[in-house]
């Protein structure tokens, strides 16, 4: 918000968007003001699916880009809440919101000055009164990232989630790289290796993380590029991911076979032909569908449980979930092919 002005200024692809929006996000791009839209840089749009009327709290919100994207997502009904630690990043935010209320026919959204790392310092934000956590890019920035995922747990409902975009490494990211003021600005020496990330999260009390999408970042800056070769970093990874994490306490720390199934109902809008819960559960309209305990309990314990019919019961334990693994799940690697991680098939990781 200070040292970058626009986000041409940017020297990687970490914190720029790949992939279109769906044509309902770009409608609601055309809505937001464009000093908001000039300020933006995340890695990837990071609001879910089905979230009309919800509660839902962005940290490291920028200039509200996201916020006035999910305030017309939830509706009327719904509330948006952005937390940025940036003055100048806020004052476009603020600025701009009459605008967007006017431009909606209402006002859903409240900004405030703060360290994500440090919520309890904002009075407003109540324990359990979230439905969605969104971020974007900007987790990886704080040094104090378990602190950021224990608020997170406290101040979502049961049931709730946090799903964010942000990058991740397939190796620990060395100090000398962490301590490099342009890779941080980057958005890259604050990248957690991504088996560490999800043992952090299962400590913060997230049993399961779930991976949506990954994509390769490429560092298109020569100098850059330069510089961590000749560190002899030349086969450290870096990968923009999108993550989803629930608050439910009954899930377990691994994929569990109960001989469970679901038959999706196509009744999430715009995805009346299938849906993925993440990179490896898309579920067609009306086709029976294993699944493991976690993915059950993500889908009947949430606001999701409406679009889906479930098969069985937690009687029988027939073992650990075929396909459960621990191997890197970023499918976009050159180690896996580089293929990319929508769709998918049964497997539970």
């Amino acid at each position: 918000g200070e040292t970058l002005q626009k986000s041409s200024d940017l020297k990687t692809n970490a914190c720029c968007t790949a992939a279109s929006p769906f044509p309902h996000i770009a409608e609601a791009i055309k809505n937001v003001h464009p000093d908001v839209i000039s300020k933006y840089y995340g890695c990837g749009f990071c609001v879910p699916d089905e979230v009309e009327g919800m509660t839902i709290l962005d940290l490291g919100c920028g200039a509200g880009r996201d916020v006035y994207i999910a305030s017309q997502l939830v509706g009327p009904n719904g509330r948006v809440i952005g937390v940025d630690m940036t003055e100048e990043q806020l004052k476009v935010a603020k600025e701009t919101q009459p605008y967007h209320a006017e431009k909606f026919g209402y006002d859903n959204v409240e900004f405030h000055l703060g360290l994500i790392e440090k919520l309890d310092d904002i009075p407003s934000l109540k324990d359990g009164s979230v439905d969605i956590i969104i971020s974007n890019c900007v987790i990886n920035l704080c040094p104090d990232k378990e602190s950021v995922l224990k608020s997170c747990h406290r101040l979502l409902k049961p049931g709730g989630e946090l799903y964010f975009s942000d990058v991740y490494a397939n190796r620990r990211v060395p100090q000398e790289l962490r301590e490099d003021e342009v890779l941080w600005g980057e958005c890259l020496s604050g990248a957690l290796y991504w088996n560490d990330f999800q043992n952090l999260g299962k400590k913060c009390g997230f049993k399961d993380p779930r991976l949506v999408e990954d994509a390769p970042i490429t560092i298109e800056n020569k100098a850059v590029q330069q510089k961590m070769d000749d560190m002899g970093h030349s086969k450290l990874e870096f990968y923009s991911a999108t993550y989803r994490l629930f608050q439910l306490d009954c899930l377990e720390p691994h994929c569990e076979d109960y001989g469970q199934a679901v038959i999706y109902k196509g009744t999430i809008p715009r995805f009346e032909s299938g849906w993925a819960l993440d990179d490896h559960h898309y579920m067609e309209k009306g086709k029976v569908f294993p699944v493991c305990g976690n993915t059950f309990n993500m889908l009947k314990e949430t606001r999701f449980e409406k679009h889906f019919d479930f098969i069985g019961d937690w009687s029988t334990h027939y073992g650990i979930f075929e396909g459960c693994g621990t191997s890197m799940p970023f499918s976009s690697s050159a180690a896996n092919g580089g293929v990319s991680t929508k769709g998918g098939g049964g497997a539970c990781c």
